[in-house]
Parts: C-alpha cells; sequence; structure tokens
C-alpha cells in the first residue's frame, strides 16, 4: 500500500494525477460508501453521494494543504455532501430532515440492497431519532468503529465531546429500543 504523503503528492501532480485518483478510489471507495450509507440510507443515493464526494475530492486535491488526514479529509467531505443531500431531499418534499430519516428507514424494507434483519431495521429506526450530530457520531463509532481522534478532525468537534455525544446517543437507543 502506498503511504499517504506519497499518494498526497501523486494526486496534487498533473502528470500522475488520474492513476493516483484511481488509487485513491480503490483505497477509499468501501469505506466512504459505508460512512455516507449510513447517513442516506439507501444504497442508490449513496452511490450518487459517492459519486459527488470523489468529484469534489478530485477537483479540490490541490487545495489540500496536509493539515489533516487524507482520510479524515474526504469523510468531512463525504460527511457534508451527504447532510447537503438530505436537506435538499427534505426542501424538495417539502418535510424535515427527520421526516426525511423515517421516509428512508421506511423504504429500508424495499431496498433490495438492505441484508438487515428486523432487528437491524429496529436499530435504523431508533438512530433515526437521533439529533443529526449524534447519530454521525453513534454511527461513525459503532459501525465503522473510528477513533474519538479521528472523528475530531471530521467533526470539528473535541474529543470529549464526541465521547459524551455518543454516550448520550447510546443512552437514547437503548430506552428507544427497550420501550417500543
Amino acid at each position: 500500500m502506498i503511504d499517504e504523503s506519497k499518494l498526497i503528492e501523486q494526486l496534487q501532480s498533473n502528470s500522475h494525477r488520474d492513476r493516483a485518483f484511481k488509487e485513491l478510489i480503490t483505497l477509499y471507495k468501501e469505506r466512504l460508501y459505508w460512512h455516507i450509507r449510513h447517513i442516506v440510507k439507501s444504497h442508490d443515493d449513496t452511490d450518487d453521494v459517492l459519486q459527488n464526494t470523489f468529484i469534489k475530492i478530485y477537483k479540490n486535491i490541490q487545495k489540500f494543504k496536509g493539515d489533516s488526514k487524507l482520510y479524515s479529509w474526504m469523510y468531512r467531505i463525504a460527511t457534508n455532501e451527504s447532510l447537503t443531500f438530505v436537506q435538499k431531499r427534505a426542501k424538495h418534499l417539502q418535510i424535515s430532515n427527520e421526516e426525511v430519516q423515517q421516509f428512508t428507514i421506511d423504504n429500508l424494507k424495499a431496498d433490495i440492497y438492505f441484508e438487515g434483519n428486523d432487528i437491524q431495521l429496529k436499530l435504523q429506526e431508533a438512530i433515526a431519532t437521533l439529533p443529526e450530530k449524534q447519530q454521525l457520531v453513534f454511527n461513525m463509532r459503532y459501525f465503522q468503529d473510528l477513533k474519538y481522534k479521528d472523528m475530531s478532525g471530521i467533526l470539528d468537534t473535541s474529543e470529549g465531546a464526541l465521547k459524551a455525544s455518543y454516550h448520550i446517543a447510546v443512552k437514547k437507543l437503548e430506552d428507544y429500543l427497550t420501550n417500543n
């Protein structure tokens, strides 16, 4: 596997950019897919957001300064693209972001790419009841097993606040799953 600084150098080089970008996609496509999927829920929507994310990464890689890890920068772009997608969908349907989340949860049963059982569907319903930031923190920690330090770089939030957010989210989920 190529080291990150060399990959960045190649991505920012006109002569190696396209080959390096293919490498970048190979390295991060699956991780970013699942990150986005936990936010937008639908496979087809996830593919669209993932494509937009990689387009934005490609267009802006020259601006990457190395202040954070490359994957933290890409996760931030993927997170912003996902949240923007949900907001646009809500505006288009003239409903709240929370209602969009519930709408997509209701449609998960019909999604041929959703392989979850009733318990996993119930967990997704519970997660949809959390505030947006708690959803992000819970999904990143629980499903992607990201360290708080890495999440801090992605979400631009202190590690302490993220730990508290995760703890509160877990409590709320336990309450929801116990009482519903």
